[in-house]
């Protein structure tokens, strides 16, 4: 199985043909071109809904991708005025851009598309759009928190058989928090990419060795037929594939622990992950992984990086009664390492991208 020891669905708020919108930002409606304000940014950016190339800026590729996947999808996309505000930090590892596709593919399918398109399917356009028009080659399971999400409620997600439960989060006694690094996460950078290459590059060897078995990916295999191929990849390689497979079985044990109200396995689950995806994954930084120790100076049940690494934010299990010092503890020791204060968001779990009005 794979999924994640905690979904998040980050608030992205969609405005079709507002007025003043329309007024202040929009030069023309013409009933062909995406005209689109990024109320965070203060930016502004139009394009043809059929234009073969979509526009250059960062940003709206999410939203031209978006488009361009829902009309494979069949949805009769039109010229559309928009703008869209939010409560995510961006760059902190938070999937702002999973949100920003789930909710525009929500908005599209209402108003184009009859509401024919199913959730699933909008998932895996939000999916095309990092691998055609961005350049990530990510897995769904962001999108599928962004859709998908339940309120007060953890979710766990085979990616293949795309089957998925929710598990029950209600940690009486604990507070969720996140605490920002302010390193900018850069996902789209090559390191994600090169991080999927070093697993396929393993079960290329795992094909080659057990050819009487189907090794589609890492999750078809178990921990001695890994150690039987780690002469044949390069260490790099043989370490990413070793937290994969820790990282199944710790996804696992948070399950049946979530189950059972038991949060402290969960919270040292967390800690594991963290140092698995530190020095096995090597997808942290410096910054995360001393907030990370400070979490546990402070006595936090379970600390680890949020979302892809690179920079962002930790996600923190902490006790109420040690809330107030470890936030503190945490905003001096870090201001006096690097100069500049952590952000601290209280965790909301939600549900998934809807109508609101």
């Amino acid at each position: 199985m794979q999924g994640s020891l905690l979904s998040l669905t980050p608030l992205i708020q969609v405005s079709m043909d507002i007025e003043h919108v329309r007024s202040r930002f929009i030069k023309h409606f013409d009933g062909k071109t995406g005209n689109i304000y990024a109320s965070p940014l203060k930016d502004r950016v139009e394009f043809k809904v059929t234009d073969p190339e979509g526009p250059h800026t960062s940003w709206a590729k999410y939203i031209y991708g978006i488009v361009q996947e829902m009309r494979k999808l069949g949805v009769d996309v039109k010229g559309f005025n928009t703008a869209f505000s939010g409560d995510v930090p961006l760059g902190a590892g938070m999937s702002s851009s999973a949100a920003l596709e789930s909710c525009f593919a929500f908005a599209l399918n209402d108003l184009f598309g009859d509401n024919k398109i199913a959730k699933w399917d909008m998932v895996l356009a939000g999916q095309a759009t990092e691998h055609n028009y961005v350049g990530v080659k990510c897995g769904i399971m962001d999108q599928f928190a962004s859709v998908f999400g339940k309120e007060g409620k953890l979710m766990r997600l085979d990616c293949r058989s795309r089957e998925f439960e929710y598990f029950p989060f209600d940690p009486k006694g604990y507070r969720l928090v996140l605490v920002d690094s302010k390193v900018k996460h850069e996902l789209a950078s090559s390191a994600y990419n090169k991080r999927r290459q070093s697993c396929e590059n393993v079960v290329a060897e795992l094909q080659k060795k057990y050819a009487d078995k189907v090794i589609e990916t890492l999750r078809d295999a178990d921990w001695d037929m890994l150690e039987s191929v780690k002469a044949n990849v390069s260490e790099e390689d043989y370490k990413r594939a070793h937290f994969v497979l820790g990282e199944k079985d710790r996804v696992l044990a948070v399950c049946d622990a979530l189950e059972k109200g038991d949060y402290e396995t969960v919270g040292a689950k967390m800690y594991e992950t963290h140092h698995g995806l530190s020095k096995e994954y090597e997808v942290s930084c410096e910054e995360l992984d001393y907030l990370n120790e400070v979490a546990k100076e402070n006595g936090v049940t379970g600390s680890r990086i949020m979302g892809g690494g690179f920079g962002g934010c930790t996600i923190n299990l902490v006790k109420e009664e040690l809330y107030d010092k470890f936030i503190a503890d945490a905003k001096a020791k870090y201001e006096a390492k690097y100069g500049k204060t952590p952000g601290v968001y209280d965790v909301v779990i939600s549900e998934g991208s809807r109508k609101i009005s």
